[in-house]
């Protein structure tokens, strides 16, 4: 008597399966057991998927094995990863479709296993379907679909399918389902991952979009306030002054952030290069520094000191970054120091490099404190400093770009009357650089980015 025609759409628990389908043969469970090893010994996503595609030839129907995640509070589910034996893949990476309204969410709401036996029957009963028109025109008949499942928390899809019709039975749904309980913590977690730094340069792009169409209007105010406390369109009146002035002040601190934030927008994204030539450090990086932050300094009646040499002091670096350096260095003891105090700048040559130093009189910081020096969006919790506004993007900042320099950066404080910053760059720069320093230099690269 031949066999009954199977079902167009299947749901099947893998716990009610008959036990005559339950028995792994060796080659099957010799796959499983690699891809535990694999799992194990923290192999990439497309290294681990990569294997499990090549040896389901032998052991499954498998022309195509996909990976979605379900995303935006599982409303919707986009495709992560997908390998075919054939060409061109038309549902590939990227491709997202909502959850509501597909047979997925049964799959996700029982955690049982979808089988479609054959995709053109299927698609005639739901032409909305764009993913399973992408199939079908990829040639594919037939799919079996495994919830990924993560500490009971359904995470997202394994799909295998096949350009044959009705290619799965129950031995093939209780392998799928194997091999999708091995790879769910690795592939979740490599998701996760993936998925932190695109939102990371999201981030940044965003950062760096918003900082730079703020410079323009905010420089604009200043200037326009300035003209008119210098009074070249006519007298003001004492008050009318103050206020302009507040306002000049106020425009001037969010200037700074968005000087801070373009710095690290650029930083994070990489498009930042080192391109060292020897200048006058004093002439062509410091006193344009001070310029800038003379403002803050005047704010709170801070005196500057200078102990530079009486020579011009010839470096090595990037004058624009190490501008960038000083600004917030000296931005920072202007910020943090005490008002009315003391502001050293000093700077001087030491074997093999230059040193130069930032010290400031004012409440320093604790020692317990330290280890958040230098870390992105990390300020200081002592509760003098957590008076005084700031974003923990400036030092951080200037870590990167002296590691640029192939120089170091270090801090000491006496907590309650001062604190310096110290960074030490070696001369001449070294020629090929990255966050970590100095490596070995190819013979031609002008420029080095971050």
């Amino acid at each position: 008597m031949p066999d009954a025609p199977k079902k167009v759409l299947q749901f099947i628990e893998p716990e009610k399966v008959d036990v005559r389908h339950a028995e792994f043969s060796r080659d099957e469970r010799r796959v499983l057991d690699t891809v535990n090893h694999r799992v194990a010994a923290g192999e990439s996503l497309d290294a681990i998927m990569g294997f499990v595609f090549e040896q389901s030839m032998g052991i499954c129907a498998c022309d195509r094995i996909g990976l979605a995640f379900l995303e935006d509070n599982g409303q919707r589910v986009v495709s992560h990863w997908a390998r075919a034996l054939y060409e061109p893949l038309l549902l590939t990476k990227g491709y997202a479709e909502d959850l509501r309204g597909s047979s997925l969410a049964a799959v996700r709401k029982t955690g049982r296993l979808r089988i479609i036996n054959d995709l053109e029957a299927y698609l005639k009963r739901k032409p909305g379907s764009a993913s399973t028109a992408l199939l079908v025109q990829e040639g594919v008949r037939s799919s079996m679909t495994c919830p990924l499942v993560v500490d009971g928390r359904k995470v997202g899809f394994l799909f295998r399918s096949s350009r044959m019709p009705a290619a799965y039975g129950e031995h093939q749904v209780l392998l799928h389902q194997a091999v999708a309980e091995r790879l769910s913590q690795a592939v979740e977690k490599a998701y996760r991952l993936e998925q932190l730094e695109a939102a990371n340069r999201a981030y940044t792009e965003m950062l760096g979009f918003v900082s730079h169409e703020l410079r323009s209007p905010l420089g604009s105010i200043v200037m326009d306030a300035r003209l008119l406390t210098e009074e070249y369109l006519g007298p003001l009146a004492p008050e009318q002054r103050d206020k302009i002035e507040g306002m000049v002040r106020k425009a001037d601190y969010l200037l700074g952030l968005v000087r801070e934030y373009l710095d690290l927008a650029q930083v994070e994204a990489g498009r930042i290069e080192i391109r060292p030539r020897d200048v006058d450090f004093v002439e062509d990086v410091l006193e344009p520094a001070i310029g800038i932050v003379r403002p803050a300094l005047a704010e709170n009646g801070a005196a500057l000191e200078r102990q530079v040499p009486d020579p011009p002091v010839i470096v090595s670096c990037d004058p624009n970054l190490m501008q960038i350096v000083m600004v917030n260095l000296l931005g920072n003891a202007a910020k943090y120091g005490e008002m009315n105090g003391k502001v050293r700048v000093r700077l001087e040559r030491v074997d093999g490099g230059v040193r130069l130093s930032v010290w400031n009189s004012g409440p320093g910081f604790p020692e317990s404190e330290r280890p958040r020096l230098f870390r992105r969006f990390s300020r200081l919790q002592s509760p003098e400093l957590l008076k005084r506004k700031g974003t923990g993007v400036g030092l951080y900042t200037t870590w990167r770009i002296v590691q640029l320099h192939g120089g170091k950066i270090r801090a000491e404080s006496e907590e309650g009357r001062w604190a310096e910053f110290v960074v030490e760059i070696p001369q001449p720069v070294p020629a090929v650089l990255d966050a970590e320093g100095p490596g070995a230099p190819p013979a031609s690269e002008p420029a080095k980015r971050l």
